[in-house]
């Protein structure tokens, strides 16, 4: 694993206010982009995790963390790192599921909420995708991110950052 700056390993949900973890192998720029204000507005701090690297500016709440490649090794790597009350960036459904049960906040790229009460429906759906792809039928990928859905992503996001004390 390569570190590009210090990371909070001895934090707990209890001593330090919430962090963002972000799924940023997958993550839009322009969503980074909104991030990266975020932090400099705010001063959360936001660890990008990917398996390659992600470039970001010098700043004190920035941290990017390059794991090693392989299947779902960055998306085990934020279940490891969250917190109840961190909030986690990710289109990934499974890993979504996974850190709302440790009591994290979820937010995908698209604005969308993830929360206990919608995730199980979200992860049948996603199953069912998953079953169509693999027997031949193609649904294409979602629509490129719009305005809309940039802004959508904003508002949770400051919603958020609002209710956790930044």
């Amino acid at each position: 694993m390569n570190d590009k700056s210090s990371t909070n390993e001895t934090r707990t949900s209890d001593t330090l206010l919430p962090s963002i973890w972000v799924d940023a192998d997958a993550c839009p720029v322009v969503i980074r982009d909104i991030l990266i204000k975020a932090a400099k507005r705010t001063n959360v701090v936001i660890t990008f995790v990917a398996n390659q690297h992600i470039p970001l500016p010098k700043y004190k709440t920035l941290r990017s963390i390059q794991v090693s490649s392989g299947f779902d090794v960055a998306d085990n790597w934020i279940v490891q790192q969250t917190n109840k009350n961190d909030l986690v960036i990710t289109q990934d459904i499974p890993l979504a599921d996974e850190v709302i049960t440790k009591g994290a906040k979820v937010i995908g790229t698209r604005g969308q909420l993830y929360t206990k009460e919608n995730i199980k429906s979200r992860l049948n759906m996603r199953d069912f995708m998953e079953t169509m792809r693999s027997s031949g039928v193609h649904s294409g990928g979602p629509p490129p991110l719009g305005q809309q859905e940039r802004q959508a992503f904003a508002n949770r996001l400051d919603q958020w950052l609002q209710k956790s004390g930044f």
